[in-house]
């Protein structure tokens, strides 16, 4: 592929044949090294974190195809700067989230900001100090990322106000999160604080306020193709930030979910963004510029959230996710897109309502419990969440193994998304 393109575009290629050449011989080498060893320990059972980083690494590369793609194959000479840069800049936040994660737990947990792992207790792991709200981290080098990007992104008044809305709503977001990490915050304010924090991206939003009606039923009720919701849809934005933020903070409870889900819808959104990129002016390029570093520095933190975690993310990251979610579709004018994406979520959320609206006994933490004689969790109909729908269905898994599970439903949600998206472009 990079040969085709080599003499025309010569940097390009020698960026292709960089990152493939040098992912995949560490991911090989890594795959030998540590997969393929006996990744158990006889003493303690359990997985040693490192055994999940060529597995990152293969995840990460074979999601970035699609922008090396983009940037190798697109005419606009233009926007294969700004996304190069993005990229680099992005490479950055990833080993400066890596390299400051192990400082700032150190903190956490001197402060007292720790917890322990539930879902390993009755075991030695169960009583170790996990520290907590690492999530801090890469919300922070994320912030520093996307002001960056002001650089060589920013080409108009209009354009920078948007920008700093959004990137005033995710700080705000962060604070907050962080502010319930430290203050455990009640259920009722965490229904208004994401309110507050859309609220500068909503005041700065000049996009349209219009849908697309599907055919069929436009002509059934007699209505035009485009309906102008009006101050409605300024609701809806509100709304879509409320569950965003919430949703992710409620389907989670085992090592590596909270990260992982977060990390495949962005990877999900930054493809449907590339897919449909077209010119220096589009909307989906501020949602690929917001979501290539989330991804790099939401990879660092699953890196030591991955089972077993050295760290748990906290309502920060949550939070921090959440919100960056519904930046991005909003900027992107694609919240429908992002809706289905999230369909995990929805499911949770839709499951977990008798419970969240005090129909049912609702315990602080809706976790599965643990097998002392098979190691394995075994699920909970009393609370209901698909952490434990997914254990009643299947059966008792490991921590590990539920985890991969959930990621791997994320993930077909995600393609049954694109899918849904092509068939209502042929109905509209």
């Amino acid at each position: 592929f990079s040969r085709g393109i080599s003499r025309e575009f010569p940097w390009k290629a020698f960026l292709i044949r960089f990152l493939l050449h040098h992912s995949l011989t560490q991911a090989a080498s890594e795959f030998r090294s540590e997969i393929l060893r006996p990744p158990f320990c006889a003493a303690c059972c359990q997985l040693d974190i490192r055994t999940m980083t060529s597995s990152v690494r293969i995840a990460a590369l074979a999601l970035l195809l699609p922008s090396i793609a983009s940037i190798a194959l697109s005419e606009n000479q233009e926007l294969q700067l700004i996304i190069v840069k993005a990229v680099l800049v992005s490479v950055a936040g990833y080993f400066l989230t890596v390299g400051a994660i192990p400082t700032v737990k150190e903190w956490t947990q001197k402060a007292g900001l720790f917890g322990m792992d539930i879902n390993k207790k009755g075991t030695k792991a169960g009583e170790k100090k996990i520290p907590e709200s690492l999530g801090i981290v890469p919300g922070s080098v994320y912030l520093i990322c996307v002001i960056f990007y002001q650089v060589f992104y920013i080409t108009s008044p209009s354009r920078l106000v948007e920008y700093n809305a959004a990137l005033a709503s995710v700080c705000f977001m962060i604070f907050l999160g962080f502010a319930d990490d430290v203050l455990d915050l009640r259920w009722r304010y965490k229904l208004v604080l994401p309110t507050l924090a859309s609220l500068p991206l909503l005041c700065a939003y000049t996009g349209h306020t219009t849908i697309i009606v599907p055919k069929f039923i436009r002509e059934l009720i007699g209505v035009d193709k485009l309906f102008d919701l009006g101050i409605i849809y300024y609701m809806y934005m509100g709304l879509f930030a409320v569950f965003c933020t919430n949703s992710i903070n409620i389907f989670a409870g085992i090592n590596g979910l909270e990260a992982g889900q977060s990390f495949v819808i962005a990877c999900a959104g930054l493809l449907f963004s590339l897919l449909h990129l077209d010119g220096s002016e589009d909307p989906d390029l501020s949602s690929i510029l917001l979501l290539i570093p989330f991804i790099a520095t939401t990879l660092g933190l699953l890196y030591f959230n991955w089972y077993p975690s050295q760290v748990f993310v906290g309502d920060t990251f949550t939070y921090f996710a959440g919100m960056t979610f519904a930046v991005v579709a909003i900027l992107g004018h694609n919240t429908e897109m992002m809706l289905l994406f999230f369909l995990p979520q929805i499911i949770n959320f839709v499951y977990s309502l008798p419970q969240l609206f005090g129909i049912v006994p609702c315990p602080r933490h809706r976790l599965p419990k643990l097998n002392m004689n098979t190691g394995k969790l075994e699920g909970i109909k009393s609370n209901m969440n698909l952490v434990n729908l997914a254990l009643l269905i299947l059966g008792p898994q490991t921590e590990q193994t539920l985890c991969v599970i959930l990621l791997v439903f994320q993930t077909l949600c995600c393609a049954l998304a694109f899918w849904v998206h092509a068939m209502f472009a042929q109905i509209q």
